[in-house]
């Protein structure tokens, strides 16, 4: 049970952090985002998809 809930968890992160880069792509295509906010949410992708990382990397090394 443990392992799936990490797994998920894992998955979740990385599918917010796919979600925020394509959402800054297609809302500066469009004209609809401030630079701020672009970088915000680009910011909170990235965060996402480190701690996706870490939590593989620490279960690697377990």
């Amino acid at each position: 049970m443990k392992l799936k809930s990490k797994a998920f968890i894992n998955l979740v992160f990385k599918a917010v952090g796919l979600a925020m880069g394509v959402a800054v792509t297609v809302l500066c295509i469009i004209k609809e985002i401030e630079p701020t906010s672009a970088f915000i949410m680009t910011g909170i992708g990235l965060t996402c998809l480190g701690i996706s990382q870490f939590t593989l990397s620490n279960e690697n090394n377990d």
